[in-house]
């Protein structure tokens, strides 16, 4: 094993290839299983990576083995600078992607074909206007759509998040499933997951083995079909015979994928989480300004990452909001 290998592989012998950066803690929907209902105090402009910053950071994450970057947020596209930053980080060896709540794709698709951005992960958590307005609290339902459209129109590999909550919309899973039997789309079911301000609980959460059984009352067994586990899974997929799209449950509580996991988050002020649960972070950026080394600070962090969700083994865990109530809201970690 090399180096710079040596510096992304944690002490379970996971490689981590794959740097999520979030660009920015601003969003223009308020979805309230991501941010709290009063609102965050955002971070000062100048705490925040500059475009420059972030392309210099990610080399060196590059150098070291990384080969996938997505870009998240907030809503990625409401930084001003976007088309900079993807110009920047296209020049890397890299797979590069985005999440985004898809209200402002149609103003930066030119950007995004020209700099091969063809992987959208869009968040859509109901096909019902009036539920879509409640939950974000915003009326865009109509723009998300036609930009969805917009993309398939464009042949842009289109992934499809659904945070279900119960209550709310898991009402809508076979809804979803029949949306791939015309669109070439991945929609993938996500557990609901604890962050700050977030009001988790386990009784609003849908299991993957309760999506499994809402599928199967409308739709045979044999026209369910189970497909390969891709390496280095966050979804178990499945597709229905002879429907041009698939879908999949990610299901970070109940069954998670954490033995597999080679992701690194990178916030938008510049902090490394090495995991999606953990509340432990390492501050890079300000090392970086102060024109010191970065890597053996990355090093340290991937190699004080837990076996399973940030230590927290077991679901009765999770349960306990001390474990994870002094973490950041999700529009504050990134997509």
């Amino acid at each position: 094993m090399t180096a710079s290998n040596t510096i992304l592989t944690d002490g379970f012998g996971r490689k981590h290839n794959y740097l999520r950066i979030s660009l920015l803690e601003k969003c223009n929907l308020r979805c309230t299983y991501c941010m709290p209902a009063d609102g965050i105090p955002l971070s000062p402009k100048a705490s925040l990576m500059t475009g420059d910053e972030i392309f210099a950071i990610a080399q060196t994450f590059v150098k070291n083995g990384v080969d996938k970057i997505r870009l998240t947020g907030g809503e990625p596209l409401l930084r001003k600078d976007f088309p900079e930053i993807v110009s920047k980080l296209s020049t890397l060896n890299i797979s590069l992607s985005i999440t985004t709540n898809g209200i402002l794709i149609d103003r930066h698709i030119d950007v995004l074909k020209q700099f091969n951005v063809k992987k959208i992960n869009l968040s859509l958590d109901t096909l019902v206007a009036s539920k879509f307005a409640s939950i974000t609290l915003r009326n865009q339902f109509e723009k998300v759509i036609d930009n969805l459209h917009l993309l398939l129109n464009h042949d842009f590999e289109v992934k499809v998040n659904v945070v279900l909550i119960k209550g709310f919309n898991e009402n809508e899973i076979v809804d979803f499933v029949k949306l791939t039997q015309f669109l070439p789309i991945s929609v993938r079911f996500i557990e609901f997951m604890p962050f700050a301000g977030n009001e988790w609980d386990r009784s609003k959460m849908v299991s993957q083995n309760e999506i499994l059984s809402l599928v199967e009352t409308q739709f045979l067994s044999d026209q369910i079909q189970k497909l390969e586990d891709e390496k280095n899974f966050t979804s178990r997929n499945y597709k229905i015979k002879d429907f041009q799209g698939d879908f999949g449950i990610i299901s970070s509580i109940t069954n998670p994928f954490c033995d597999s996991c080679n992701r690194i988050r990178l916030t938008a002020d510049g902090k490394i989480k090495n995991c999606l649960f953990s509340n432990a972070e390492t501050d890079l950026l300000t090392a970086f300004r102060n024109g010191e080394s970065i890597t053996d600070l990355i090093s340290e962090s991937i190699q004080n990452k837990k076996k399973v969700r940030a230590g927290m083994s077991t679901v009765n865990e999770i349960d306990d909001p001390t474990l994870h109530s002094d973490n950041r809201s999700m529009i504050a970690i990134g997509g």
